[in-house]
């Protein structure tokens, strides 16, 4: 079940109580303008199972979103523990970035952790399978994968160019705990 911590930048980045509550989620996310929601996500993926494979399973879900959100790049992240590029990957996704376009994932395996920035506050999002999570352009943004990653999700674009991370240089995400999947078993 998916997991919300607020930090409070006006408050010395005081963490708030974590909720797992999906009005109390959604009532968070309200302020960035973030799509937030719960869909079924119950194909069984091969331990092995590349892109293609994902998509296929989900092509139904995909084609809807296309459909709704006129996206025409989409791409599947898949990682595991013993990933030989896993440390690299999570380093390049920790920094603090936005997007010209759209940024939205539908995890269909595992969990990960999407940091959420305005003025005010950073909501942590631990999303776990079956959340779809569309973050609005030019929202600053970073996702912690974790040091032992396990997740799949597929990300749309409305264009190719739309997944360009643009790099705030802030040092913000250093600040703030990281993810670790320990914290959505508890």
């Amino acid at each position: 079940m998916t997991v919300l911590t607020t930090y409070d930048l006006t408050k010395g980045r005081a963490p708030q109580a974590a909720t797992r509550d999906e009005r109390e989620i959604l009532k968070a996310l309200l302020p960035f303008d973030v799509r937030y929601e719960r869909w079924e996500a119950t194909k069984q993926l091969a331990p092995g199972a590349g892109q293609d494979a994902v998509l296929e399973a989900y092509r139904r879900d995909v084609d809807r979103l296309i459909k709704i959100g006129g996206y025409q790049s989409v791409d599947v992240v898949r990682m595991h523990p013993e990933h030989p590029d896993r440390d690299m990957m999570r380093q390049k996704f920790l920094a603090e970035h936005k997007h010209g376009d759209d940024e939205v994932r539908f995890f269909v395996e595992g969990a990960g952790a999407f940091y959420l920035r305005n003025e005010r506050h950073v909501s942590k999002v631990v999303c776990e399978q079956g959340d779809l999570l569309s973050v609005p352009k030019h929202t600053r943004h970073w996702f912690d994968m974790g040091p032992k990653p396990f997740f799949a999700a597929i990300r749309l674009f409305t264009t190719p160019e739309g997944w360009v991370a643009e790099f705030t240089g802030d040092k913000i995400a250093e600040t703030l705990p990281g993810y670790d999947a320990a914290e959505t078993n508890a």
